[in-house]
């Protein structure tokens, strides 16, 4: 209950964060973030998941950091700089909807 709460003071008073995973990459070059989560486990739990699908991808020096926060903008940053266009595809999964 203290979830739909939270998030309906939230939305109503303009304070809705929630649990997201940022995962930064070297190679390629890019920041995701997966979420929303409604609890810091939530989003653990789920977090090597991301990283696991993301190794499979040929992803190379992969950081997770979970962040309490109002919705990322964009999902998916690519940093082009240097590259002419990303080695590796999105991730098979993008979390939850």
């Amino acid at each position: 209950m203290k979830n739909v709460f939270s998030r309906l003071f939230g939305s109503v008073f303009g304070s809705s964060k929630s649990w997201w995973i940022e995962i930064k990459t070297e190679a390629p070059t890019c920041t995701y973030y997966f979420g929303p989560f409604d609890i810091e486990q939530e989003a653990e739990l789920a977090k090597r998941g991301y990283i696991e699908d993301l190794e499979r991808e040929s992803a190379r020096n992969i950081k997770a950091t979970l962040l309490h926060c109002t919705e990322p903008s964009p999902l998916t940053v690519f940093d082009y700089s240097g590259e002419s266009s990303p080695s590796i595809g999105m991730p098979a999964f993008s979390g939850r909807s």
